[in-house]
């Protein structure tokens, strides 16, 4: 095998005292460690730092960066935090550069797994593999395989630097944004599902909770430039899954208010182009399949 690539890893962390130990424990026993991994509290006062700081005091690759106190949540704060700590990564030979949310956990052999895609194809710049909340994981049918989720996001450095880091954007979708763009500037992105990670808190959940999760994330959708036939399919997919019907009718009726509203979407036009034709484009060849 070819040798494997260096990588650093950031971790937001607001207010993960009860699950980042579970990340932490995760990560000191992979068999392939980043060079550095920084953890940057953005504001937490939860018992966080102190569950870091005692791991950091073992493992001299662990560092915790905190961030100044701020009252309002949203999701450009997780931006300002990520680039805190590469701030604090600058200066290191590493290759690649990762996102590791503070919720979630994973085998040993994790890293080294998805280093060694890297190590494979010089082209690929995101990678990412599947994961289970509450026992469930995606269909790959209305998930893109070339989507990485966020929780766990490794870029290339290039590629990284192509797209210009996350985007600071305070209704969310950076994630989504950033492995996106990296496909329409010709990068490969792809989630490896040989693999899973656990993510410990359901999505969305940490801001939002009950039914107000699928309508905002309908909102969100039209707000990314979900294409209206695309979405309509994927609420019927969604119908399937807990809570049944009702997600799926809340997450729809969340992207029509949207659209009624005439909500800004902030998106580059490029980039809303872009989506939709690979959107239809993945419709067509699962009609085609039917």
């Amino acid at each position: 095998m070819s040798t494997l690539p260096k990588y650093v890893l950031v971790t937001p962390a607001r207010n993960e005292a009860r699950y980042i130990e579970l990340t932490i424990r995760s990560m000191v026993a992979q068999t392939a460690r980043p060079m550095k991994w920084v953890i940057v509290s953005d504001g937490s006062t939860d018992g966080t730092d102190e569950i870091v700081h005692r791991y950091a005091a073992e493992h001299p690759w662990i560092e915790l960066v905190r961030m100044p106190d701020r009252h309002e949540r949203h999701f450009a704060g997780k931006v300002h935090a990520f680039n805190a700590g590469r701030a604090n990564a600058a200066g290191l030979p590493y290759d690649i550069i990762g996102n590791l949310d503070g919720d979630v956990s994973f085998e040993q052999d994790y890293f080294e797994f998805l280093m060694s895609k890297f190590a494979q194809d010089s082209e690929l710049g995101v990678a990412g593999t599947a994961f289970s909340e509450d026992s469930l994981q995606y269909d790959y049918r209305f998930t893109n395989i070339e989507h990485v989720s966020g929780q766990i996001q490794l870029f290339r450095t290039r590629c990284f630097e192509d797209i210009g880091g996350y985007q600071p954007r305070q209704l969310g979708g950076i994630d989504w944004v950033a492995v996106t763009t990296a496909r329409m500037r010709g990068w490969r992105t792809r989630t490896f599902p040989e693999k899973i990670f656990i993510h410990h808190r359901q999505m969305s959940s940490a801001a939002h909770s009950g039914l107000a999760v699928p309508f905002r994330g309908g909102r969100k959708d039209y707000i990314l430039g979900n294409h209206p036939v695309w979405e309509f399919f994927r609420c019927i997919y969604q119908a399937t899954r807990p809570p049944l019907l009702i997600g799926g009718g809340l997450r729809f009726a969340g992207f029509v208010w949207a659209m009624v509203r005439r909500t800004d979407k902030q998106m580059p036009v490029d980039l809303i182009h872009f989506t939709r034709q690979e959107q239809l484009g993945r419709l067509w060849k699962l009609f085609r399949k039917s």
